[in-house]
């Protein structure tokens, strides 16, 4: 699958969610739900993801190499998911999460 094709995978994955709609802003493109973020596209690979710390920890050990914190990032509820070359399973239920946690189901 390419990098285009996974995308367009996150994206229609989104899309799906109830109440989640997409936003353009000088930051880029943002998924929210009621106004509340759920994820970010930070470039052509990365995309940032609201998850609880305890959740981004979890991310964090079981999939190295698909999510990670940048310095900037430490002290907030957000994880960076590599879309192009990490887990797609994983960023999908990542992003499950987020739509979940902010729209107050979690």
């Amino acid at each position: 699958m390419t990098g285009e094709q996974r995308w367009r995978d996150v994206e229609d994955l989104l899309a799906s969610l109830e109440g989640v709609r997409l936003h353009q802003d000088p930051r880029g493109r943002r998924w929210c739900v009621r106004g509340r973020l759920v994820a970010r596209q930070i470039d052509e690979a990365t995309l940032l993801v609201r998850a609880t710390p305890e959740r981004r920890e979890a991310l964090l050990s079981r999939w190295p190499t698909t999510f990670s914190v940048r310095p900037e990032l430490e002290a907030h509820a957000k994880v960076l998911a590599d879309v192009v070359e990490g887990d797609l399973d994983a960023v999908r239920s990542s992003l499950r999460e987020a739509w979940e946690l902010q729209r107050g189901d979690a």
